[in-house]
This record gives structure tokens, C-alpha cells and sequence, in this order.
């Protein structure tokens, strides 16, 4: 549904952008209005512009007028109906159009949008498997690139010869870390210039690893402290070991997730003993551990999606960066559902992930996302929208995101990203002058002691129910 744009007296406004009475006019956008969107002058076209509104004798538009029922929905999900009070309509001939079309792109570099970039790094061997899945699941809007030790495991990987980074060639001659966190360490220090031009003009970076290795544990950490220095978003998606893994490889992966956790923005830890709960007891390894890579790829995605794929809400990289800067320890969830109830349903599930061990409404920012096909209606948006608002916490910062994929025709899937439980527990114990354990900062799935020594949890009931992992934890 088109959103409204109204120009009046064009003729004593001084556009930079050369838009005149004569092209355009008053009535409802039109199919060749879109053509801005194709063009990427800025993000979302026209919706929630003020770009192009002339500030001398202009006026808001009227009431809008449809013969439509104008649905009781959430003040976010309202945008998708047009229900903007600084929107209006733009429209014309579609000569016209396309006309004031080409000035945009004419227009001076001061007017015109900068798409954020974002580059995806998979530092050891279980982040390049994760940017591999990517790779094959035709991910786009990201650049890809790989860290590793061990150049003949590089060469394995799909992505482009120049995307692939080798640290450490003096210390390791390419023959890996041996799992030696201290190696993979001393490695990324001994290339920090190459990995410096690696995140070079980045606005975001994902950092993924598999933690409790060399590479992955040990150089994790120096490559997004780089990229932060830099003052690059970025976010941290790793998984901890199995625990058939052994001992030392979950102590080594808690050290790494320890020195990781002061060098990003956000870390998202995913301890693979909990997508066991979602997997048959017959798994093979080989499948478990594509899970695992699977859900790194879903967490990237269903953040990088919001960003850079058009949907039917456009989401500004300032508002995401607002939530996920310095957020410090976040959780996620990931809900898929079908049916006639499929987007309430997704959303459910999304909450219920055995990813989340507590309850969202501790959350001071949540990042969310719901994919589904060109079948997706504005009443399923709003259904996934009352699970989640009614259950966080008022005051929390909402991003929310919608992409159409015709590939998930049929069902929905919704990404969940929550944030601030390090600034909030860190704020509760300043305030209860109780002190305690620095570590307690993080979520409780990865602390053994933190549901012990911390403030009190209000876990929902559903969550209360939910199974837990039968295996022990690290």
C-alpha cells in the first residue's frame, strides 16, 4: 500500500533536487515511483521521508482515505498501512517520475545514501564451516571472508581466494594452532596489518567462531578488538563445544568467550549441548555439528536481513547500532512455523528456543525479525508482534523487521536477538551494593554459578515447562 507524500507551493522551494510543479503532482504514488526504491538513492523510498519535503508553506497530508478497515495494530506494525504523520504523497505521470528519478541519482554526494556495509568473518576452523553454509545458502548484502591457521583447510572453502586471510604464516607455515588458543592468539597479532585492510571500510562485522579450539579461541578476540578500535559495530556468534568434546576444550572455550566478550559489541554465545534438544536422539555427529554452523548462519542472517534486504518496514543501521551497541552479553532465539496460526506460532517458538534460558522481559533491547513469503499478510505481522511486545519489558528498545522471501512461501520464520542483560544486572547490583562476581555481567547459560549468586529470574511459565539439555554443562 502506498505510502503518502504532499508537496505544496514546489514552486517557491528551494530543492536542491530540481523537483518542480510540473512533474510533480498530488495524487497517490505510482508503480514508477518505486523506481527511487530500485535505485537505492535511499533507503525505503519515500516512506518516512523528510528528505524531500519542501519546509516553506508545506502541510501535512489529509486524512487517508480507503475503504479499507483500519486494523487496532501495534505503533510499529501501523507503518506497514501508511500511517505515518510526517508521510505524504508524491505523484505524477510516469514520465515525471522517472524523471525527478535521474536527479536523485544526479543529485550532489551530500544527498545521496550510503548503504552499510557489512562483512561476515569466520575466524578458525568451525567460523570458516559457518561462512561456508552461508556461502551455499546464497546469503547476499555481506562480504565474506575467512581466518585461518591452516591453509589446506582455506583452500576447501568456496568463497573468493582474495576474501581468504592466513595469519600467522612466520609462527604457523600454515600448518594450523593444534588447538592451542595461545598460537591462534599470537597468530592474529602477527597479521594485524592484513586483518586491519581485511575490516577496512566496514560499518558492521560479524565475528564467528567455534570456541575451544586454537585458531577460533584464541584469535577471535584480537580480530574484533580490531575492528571495534576501528569503530566498527561489532558482533560476536560463537558456539561452545559438545560435551563430548572433552574438558579442556569447554575451559578453553570459556577463556576465549571470557577475553571475546570485552572486545565486541554484542556476543551471542550458542552452546551446542542445547540444540541436541531440537535433534533426535539417532543424530548423527556429522549432522550435529551442521547444526551448529546452521544456527551461527540464522543469527547473522536474521540481523543482516533487517539491514539489508527492502521489507515492508525499512530499519535504519543508526537504530540497530542503538541496540547493539556496547550491549554486551545478548541471547537468541529462532522460531519456524506453518499453518493457519504459523506467524503467532513462530513467535512462540522464537521465545521458547532452548537457545534462551531466561525469559526475554529481562531484555533492555530486542532486535527481531520475521521472514515468510509473498504470502505473508499485515493481520500475521501483528500477531507475531503481540507475543513478543506483550511479553518484554516497556521500556526496552525494539528494532523490528520484515522481509519477503519466496522461498518460505508457505511458513515463518522469526529471528529474536536480545540484548542488555549486562548493563541491566551491572545496574542492579551497583544499586543493591551487593557486589558479587564480575563474570555475573553475562546470560546464565554460559556462568555454571550465575543462576545461584544472581538477582531473581521471572521466567514465564512456558519457559518454566520448556526441557532442558540432558547433558552436563559446562
Amino acid at each position: 500500500m502506498a505510502a503518502q507524500l504532499v508537496f505544496s507551493n514546489v514552486s517557491s522551494c528551494q530543492c536542491p533536487l530540481g523537483i518542480s510543479p510540473k512533474n510533480v503532482g498530488n495524487t497517490l504514488l505510482g508503480e514508477s515511483a518505486r523506481n527511487f526504491q530500485r535505485k537505492k538513492w535511499f533507503s525505503g523510498g519515500f516512506y518516512r521521508s523528510s528528505r524531500l519535503e519542501c519546509s516553506a508553506n508545506s502541510r501535512r497530508a489529509g486524512p487517508r482515505r480507503t475503504k479499507d478497515t483500519l486494523y487496532d495494530l501495534h505503533p510499529e506494525i501501523s507503518l506497514l498501512y501508511g500511517e505515518d504523520n510526517g508521510a505524504a504523497s508524491v505523484s505524477s505521470k510516469e514520465q515525471g517520475i522517472d524523471a525527478a528519478a535521474e536527479r536523485l541519482v544526479d543529485a550532489p554526494a551530500s544527498y545521496r545514501y550510503n548503504e552499510p556495509r557489512i562483512k561476515v568473518i569466520g575466524v578458525g576452523g568451525g567460523g570458516s564451516n559457518a561462512v561456508n553454509r552461508m556461502i551455499e545458502s546464497s546469503m547476499k548484502g555481506v562480504e565474506f571472508w575467512i581466518v585461518n591457521t591452516d591453509f589446506q583447510a582455506m583452500r576447501m572453502s568456496p568463497i573468493d581466494p582474495e576474501n581468504r586471510l592466513q595469519i600467522g604464516q612466520e609462527l604457523t607455515r600454515g600448518l594450523g594452532a593444534g588447538g592451542n588458543p595461545e598460537i591462534g592468539m599470537n597468530a592474529a597479532k602477527e597479521s594485524q596489518e592484513l586483518v586491519e585492510q581485511a575490516v577496512a571500510g566496514a560499518d558492521m562485522v560479524f565475528v564467528t567462531a567455534g570456541m575451544g579450539g586454537g585458531t577460533g579461541t584464541g584469535g577471535a578476540p584480537i580480530i574484533a578488538g580490531i575492528a571495534k578500535s576501528m569503530g566498527i559495530l561489532t558482533v560476536g556468534i560463537v558456539t561452545t563445544p559438545f560435551s563430548f568434546e572433552g574438558r579442556r576444550r569447554a575451559l578453553q572455550a570459556q577463556e576465549g568467550i571470557a577475553s571475546l566478550r570485552s572486545n565486541v559489541d554484542t556476543l551471542i554465545v550458542i552452546p551446542n549441548d542445547k540444540l541436541l534438544t531440537a535433534v533426535s536422539p539417532n543424530t548423527p555427529v556429522t549432522e550435529a555439528f551442521n547444526l551448529a554452523d546452521d544456527i551461527l548462519r540464522q543469527g547473522v542472517r536474521g540481523i543482516s536481513d533487517i539491514i539489508t534486504v527492502p521489507g515492508l518496514v525499512n530499519v535504519d543501521f543508526a537504530d540497530v547500532r542503538s541496540v547493539m551497541s556496547d550491549a554486551g552479553s545478548s541471547l537468541m532465539g529462532i522460531g519456524t512455523a506453518t499453518g493457519k496460526t504459523r506467524a503467532r506460532d513462530a513467535a512462540l517458538n522464537a521465545i521458547q528456543s532452548p537457545l534462551l534460558d531466561i525469559g526475554i522481559e529481562r531484555a533492555t533491547g530486542i532486535v527481531w525479525n520475521i521472514t515468510g513469503g509473498n504470502d505473508l499478510t499485515l493481520t500475521e505481522v501483528n500477531a507475531a508482534a503481540e507475543v513478543i511486545y506483550d511479553l518484554v519489558d516497556p521500556g526496552a528498545n525494539l528494532i523490528f523487521g520484515s522481509v519477503i522471501d519466496p522461498s518460505y512461501t508457505g511458513q515463518v520464520s522469526i529471528t529474536l536477538i536480545a540484548t542488555g542483560f549486562k548493563r541491566q544486572e551491572e545496574s542492579e547490583n551497583r544499586s543493591s551494593q551487593a557486589g558479587g562476581d564480575s563474570n555475573r555481567g553475562h546470560s546464565g547459560w554460559f556462568s555454571p554459578t550465575s543462576q545461584e549468586e544472581g538477582p531473581a529470574l521471572q521466567i514465564p511459565e512456558f519457559l518454566q515447562r520448556k526441557g532442558r539439555s540432558g547433558f552436563p554443562r559446562v
